[in-house]
């Protein structure tokens, strides 16, 4: 790596030649230009640099670079531009690659919005890329339309890795495709790739940004930060997934094989007119698209694609995923059963014996971090079971959406989603107490939980909200169902947070989860485990 001084009527580092703008957005521009010694085209960008690599040693820096163009050209033949170069300008870098095929992203969005199948084309390519760099610890962090480049033919190649990646360095170029988390100078993991995705294909089909510049690098990021984005218009069949992507928590970010799947659907919708029997639908469902035979971006759709809305993507990680695997969250004890309630709910064809028992059974999953319990214990023990009914400073809490459950004293529904398919998701709590209670109740899951709590487990663990999983990610059964258990620590807003969630499904493709969340220093304690026990023994659910 050399330092150069550059205009455009000069040679960048004596020996490429610039030749033809072709990109242009915060903190970053891009050339076609040409290699005058081996005379081959190339394209250079010429990034701002980032804190963390001013201060860095330049041949780390190139090398980096370099490496990461190397490691996922390998596994990703084609998708990634190989780094030829890496030239240091000051306060920027020169990247020099191979020219990849086709033209930036960015220079096809100054023709407006495009139609949501060419979307989730695109989208699904950028994504196959992102999820083998991801397999491969990598994450790309600068994520723009101007590293994007689309072929003719729809093919897709993704350039600018190595410059971010997970570091905890404010992003100072294209700030507007920023994450919350990026915004705030936390870094950011997979999950802060998916928002960057997010943010793509929001602008393809609305043809605005979904946070417009606002003329300087901190104004925007506060505005990433900060304010909302208003529902996409033109989306169709995709506003579920793209709004899943753009969720400011990223724990419930939508997971990639949750995108992943549902793109697939649509494409797959495209090029198949004939109607599908009900027991090959697919897992998604859209409750917000409109009726049959209704046009979405000039394409006339047959048959649910997506489970939609802010409701299915809010259910889809803090719930235990409903739209890929069936609902999943932690409820027992690594070590032990916890204590089980009574579902009024009409069970599965196929329900495992013992309905009044949770029965659970250690899933093969990647290693975990150990629970830092005391005890040892993620759950409390059948020891903590309470037999009055309700408990002393308890009441009978009864929904109007129909399930019922012993919540303490004082507490109320403080937020309630609810969709068209009869989906639902009320958290509980009290003013003053920081300790929640979710239910989520779906209608359309898989049948899997455990393998979807694995995609959660895998795309949370570089997250900036300091993830922590504890103890193995269990397959139980509960009141006779089939279920999940998974149990993590996370921090929102500075403070540690330990989080039990269970979800199982009471028929096919119809289950609740429940989530129990409090202050990690408070886990322990008489009155947090006697809650939780009093929640699993005493929650009714009802079928639609």
């Amino acid at each position: 790596m050399v330092k150069v001084q550059v205009s455009t009527d000069e040679l960048v580092a004596g020996r490429y030649r610039l030749r033809e703008a072709v990109h242009h957005e915060e903190g970053r521009d891009a050339w076609h230009g040409l290699d005058v010694e081996s005379e081959r085209p190339v394209t250079l960008t010429r990034s701002r640099l980032p804190a963390h690599l001013r201060e860095e040693a330049e041949l780390r820096t190139a090398v980096r670079i370099t490496r990461e163009s190397e490691a996922l050209g390998l596994v990703c033949p084609g998708r990634v531009p190989v780094v030829v170069d890496v030239v240091e300008d000051n306060e920027f870098l020169w990247t020099v690659t191979a020219r990849p095929e086709g033209v930036p992203l960015g220079a096809l969005l100054g023709h407006g919005p495009v139609d949501y199948v060419r979307a989730a084309r695109i989208g699904l390519g950028v994504l196959d890329v992102l999820g083998t760099a991801h397999r491969e610890g990598i994450t790309h962090g600068d994520l723009s339309p101007g590293q994007v480049w689309v072929e003719e033919r729809g093919g897709v190649t993704v350039a600018g890795f190595g410059l971010m990646g997970a570091t905890a360095s404010p992003r100072v170029t294209a700030p507007s495709y920023a994450s919350p988390e990026q915004a705030r100078g936390e870094g950011g993991g997979p999950a802060t790739d998916l928002w960057a995705l997010g943010a793509i294909m929001y602008e393809m089909v609305e043809g605005r940004p979904a946070i417009r510049d606002r003329g300087g690098l901190e104004a925007t990021l506060r505005a990433v930060e900060r304010l909302p984005i208003r529902a996409p218009l033109g989306a169709g069949p995709l506003s579920p997934a793209i709004q899943g992507l753009l969720r400011r928590d990223p724990v419930e970010r939508v997971p990639e094989s949750v995108v992943r799947e549902a793109l697939t659907r649509i494409l797959k919708a495209e090029h198949d007119e004939d109607s599908m029997p009900t027991e090959t639908l697919p897992i998604f469902r859209d409750l917000g698209t409109p009726p049959t035979g209704r046009v979405w971006g000039k394409r006339p759709l047959s048959r649910p694609v997506l489970l939609g809305g802010a409701l299915a993507v809010t259910a889809v990680c803090f719930a235990g995923l409903t739209v890929a695997g069936g609902l999943s969250e932690r409820g027992t004890s690594a070590s032990g059963a916890a204590p089980s309630p009574t579902v009024s709910a009409k069970p599965s064809p196929t329900p495992s014996a013992a309905p009044s028992s949770t029965v659970p059974q250690q899933a093969p999953s990647a290693s975990a971090s150990p629970s830092p319990s005391s005890s040892g214990s993620a759950s409390p023990s059948p020891s903590h079971t309470v037999t009055q009914d309700p408990p002393a400073g308890f009441f009978r809490y009864t929904a109007p959406q129909g399930f019922s459950v012993e919540l303490p004293k004082g507490w109320k529904p403080v937020r309630t989603e609810s969709s068209a398919d009869g989906s639902y998701r009320v958290t509980l709590g009290a003013s003053g107490d920081p300790r929640t209670l979710v239910v989520t109740h779906s209608t359309q899951l898989a049948s899997d939980p455990v393998a979807v709590w694995r995609e959660v487990d895998a795309s949370l663990r570089d997250d900036s909200i300091a993830y922590e999983r504890l103890g193995d990610i269990l397959a139980v059964t509960y009141q006779g169902y089939k279920g999940a258990d998974m149990e993590w620590l996370s921090t929102t807003g500075g403070v540690r947070e330990r989080t039990f969630g269970r979800g199982f499904l009471i028929s096919d493709h119809e289950g609740f989860s429940l989530r129990w969340t409090t202050p990690a220093a408070d886990w322990d304690t008489t009155a947090n485990r006697a809650a939780q026990a009093t929640f699993l023994r005493t929650f009714k659910g009802t079928s639609r």
